[in-house]
């Protein structure tokens, strides 16, 4: 089931963390203290709404990480209920969509909970002093509706925030599958 991302407070800080990458390694949120932005993105091998625009994300982080943003991905689904999610098929997803930076696993879940992750893919964009400048969609497309996937929306954001202005607000929602809790973790 579709469900959109959550509304959350421009200029809230980004929540710390301490994640495992799905090849190997370690990152947190301190990994990328260097970067003028820093996007962080909640997907995951088995939805197709991250499946339709993987590779258009691969090509469009690769083009902004020379503009000085830097990009983690992180995998919060219950990898348990969800095998396709599990590290293994992270990787075998971040080779066929051309991703060069982190893929991390947050297997308990608790790095979703405090980015208030909703769906994959949700994409939260923080400036430089890590508060929250865009928290949206990648643009207007979506399976099965037809129009081209482009990352406008993302794109726009991103010249923004790296220019040091404000993302006019609303943005547009995120859409896509359901983060897939553990029970015990289903946000109320």
């Amino acid at each position: 089931m579709a469900v959109e991302s959550r509304e959350i407070s421009l200029g809230t800080p980004a929540p710390d963390f301490t994640l495992p990458a799905a090849g190997a390694g370690e990152y947190s949120l301190s990994s990328f203290e260097e970067s003028l932005a820093l996007l962080v993105a909640f997907v995951c091998n088995h939805c197709p709404y991250v499946k339709h625009i993987e590779s258009a994300f691969g090509e469009l982080t690769s083009e902004y990480a020379d503009k000085g943003l830097a990009t983690v991905a992180i995998c919060t689904n219950d990898a348990d209920a969800y095998p396709d999610d599990g590290p293994a098929h992270l990787v075998e997803q971040a080779t066929r969509a051309g991703w060069t930076f982190p893929y991390l696993v947050d297997a308990d879940q608790s790095v979703g909970l405090a980015y208030k992750a909703a769906c994959t893919p949700d994409l939260f964009v923080f400036d430089a002093d890590r508060r929250l400048a865009y928290h949206g969609a990648f643009d207007e497309s979506t399976p099965g509706n037809n129009k081209p996937v482009t990352g406008e929306l993302l794109k726009g954001a991103l010249d923004l925030v790296l220019d040091g202005r404000t993302v006019p607000e609303p943005h547009r929602p995120a859409m896509g599958c359901s983060i897939k809790w553990k029970a015990e973790n289903e946000p109320r």
